[in-house]
């Protein structure tokens, strides 16, 4: 998305980044992992880490607070005292207040639409401010790309968790149909995002190469299944590449048939059946 003139942090970016990596080593978890608690790009991350990129103070602020430090323990400022009793700073919310930003800017956008979504109605379902949204994600595009990489990242999480409990390359991809299915209340909502998604990317070169990252990754799993599943023997032999191509787009098109026709006609358990279909005429051995 865009970052010209965005908000930079003005201190020296190496005593920052050095204090931000104290702070993500000090949690044990990777930098991977701690991007994706923040929403923010690994790459971006790492950039910044390198010092050849500046983190931004509204980074700055979700890094803070998604570790649980001050953000003038980042930016150098001494540490404020504690506030006295009963007048203790409201609860963060389970995950902090970035990720609720973002889980309901995404059940928004489900709901309404990106372009029907004002940063008021962000911030009135946080009961927060809308200066409190924009204190942790300065404009809308930036909390498109957030909600998105959320999206993707809550996907590739749920990919790999059944990728790793599967018996052969078979129940692999079916597992992954399974999750493209549009079926419970969450993956109705992600499907609504990336249409919302597709209509931007139309438009922007910014949000384009966000939507190409998310099908290369997506097309690379499939056709990784593919793969395995030949020498395995449970597919026949097949460009694996060009096949994930066919079955990827396939569910694109199911998937927003289900979503734009009436219960009673192209529904989940059709898409799913057709999708099966597919498998065994066109892939299983």
């Amino acid at each position: 998305m865009k970052e010209d003139g965005t908000d930079r942090v003005d201190e020296d970016a190496g005593d920052v980044a050095d204090r931000v990596r104290q702070v993500i080593d000090g949690l044990g978890c990777s930098r991977r992992e701690f991007a994706r608690r923040i929403v923010m790009d690994p790459s971006k991350l790492s950039r910044s880490l390198g010092g050849t990129r500046r983190f931004t103070l509204a980074e700055i602020v979700r890094i803070a607070e998604t570790a649980g430090v001050e953000v003038g323990r980042l930016l150098g400022s001494p540490q404020r005292p504690a506030p006295p009793p009963g007048r203790e700073p409201a609860p963060v919310p389970e995950g902090g207040r970035p990720l609720q930003i973002v889980r309901e800017t995404v059940r928004l956008i489900a709901e309404h639409g990106f372009h029907e979504v004002r940063v008021g109605d962000i911030a009135a379902a946080c009961a927060m401010s809308s200066a409190a949204v924009h204190y942790h994600f300065p404009g809308r595009d930036e909390l498109l790309e957030a909600a998105v990489r959320w999206c993707m990242d809550e996907d590739t999480n749920r990919r790999a968790a059944g990728l790793a409990a599967a018996s052969d390359a078979r129940a692999e991809l079916e597992h992954l149909i399974a999750l493209q299915t549009p079926r419970t209340e969450q993956q109705r909502r992600q499907w609504l995002v990336w249409l919302d998604l597709w209509a931007q990317a139309a438009r922007s070169t910014a949000v384009g190469r966000l939507h190409e990252h998310y099908y290369r990754q997506w097309r690379g799993t499939v056709a990784d299944v593919l793969r395995r599943g030949i020498a395995q023997g449970v597919f026949r032999p097949l460009d694996a590449e060009f096949a994930a191509l066919r079955l990827t787009a396939l569910i694109d098109g199911l998937a927003t048939q289900v979503l734009a026709t009436a219960p009673d006609s192209t529904g989940p358990d059709t898409m799913h059946t057709a999708l099966l279909a597919f498998v065994d005429s066109e892939l299983t051995a």
